[in-house]
């Protein structure tokens, strides 16, 4: 009987573990969820006392800046996808077909960016900035976004133009195609799927970006960033979670969208 019992309860474990799991990742989401709509919840309650969405209507009014802050938010990643791409196709494809000396250097180089804490590099780049005349500006805000947003395009773009095979290249140009035609018509329809791939991570990098925004467009330019901080701060845990659940619903669209693009040829190609 002992034994039988042993035999039939070898799951418990794994259910224990698998239940502690899903309770860390899905967790913090549900109480995040229940914040959107609770209109009471204090301690020592474990649910709201009262549910509606009358903070909804005040986020989304004009006074509440949720939609001058969205619209800046996808203004601003939209130009930033822009700018990266454009110099990280020609970049990415360089790296990808030419023997350039010090490859690897350059490809490292565009990871210096993360390599520093971000405080002080913002603070000297606000200051810079503030001399100029970009503080407070969308242009600002776009630039130093890219300066981020290029560590992810450039190192997919070159992974996804390496996973491209050169001979079909060299075969559309034995045939009369021109450089550039070969380049349009046959290798960045191929490395197109890692190109979106590159632009979703940028996009969210860029819709996420607050230490940035926040020493460089704030307060002229608002942000969802921002305005999550602020309503955080000031103990807004309503406002908070519906700014968060503004960012969170692209995210996870577009990291949905990144695994189908995103093939393991390519995948296995970034760095090298």
């Amino acid at each position: 009987m002992g034994h039988k019992v042993r035999i039939d309860l070898w799951w418990l474990p794994r259910a224990v573990i698998l239940g502690l799991l899903a309770f860390i990742i899905f967790g913090p989401l549900l109480n995040l969820l229940l914040w959107t709509v609770a209109e009471r919840w204090y301690f020592p309650h474990v649910l709201p006392l009262d549910y509606g969405f009358s903070v909804w209507k005040r986020v989304f009014s004009p006074r509440g800046g949720a939609m001058d802050s969205l619209q800046n938010s996808i203004l601003v990643a939209v130009l930033t996808v822009i700018v990266s791409l454009a110099l990280a196709i020609p970049a990415g494809y360089a790296l990808a077909r030419l023997k350039l000396p010090l490859r690897g250097l350059i490809l490292l180089a565009f990871l210096i960016p993360q390599a520093f804490p971000n405080l002080p590099v913002y603070v000297n780049i606000a200051r810079v900035f503030y001399q100029i005349g970009l503080n407070g500006t969308i242009t600002g805000v776009v630039l130093v976004h890219a300066v981020h947003g290029l560590v992810y395009a450039v190192w997919i773009a070159t992974a996804a133009f390496s996973a491209v095979d050169a001979e079909l290249e060299q075969a559309a140009r034995s045939i009369g195609a021109g450089a550039f035609r070969a380049f349009r018509d046959v290798t960045l329809p191929l490395a197109m799927p890692g190109l979106m791939a590159s632009a979703i991570f940028v996009f969210l990098e860029s819709l996420d970006e607050f230490t940035g925004s926040y020493f460089v467009g704030a307060p002229d330019v608002n942000m969802l960033p921002l305005l999550l901080y602020s309503a955080g701060a000031g103990g807004n845990y309503q406002i908070a979670s519906i700014t968060a659940l503004l960012l969170l619903i692209p995210s996870i669209g577009f990291m949905l969208i990144v695994e189908r693009f995103l093939k393991a040829d390519v995948l296995s190609r970034v760095g090298h």
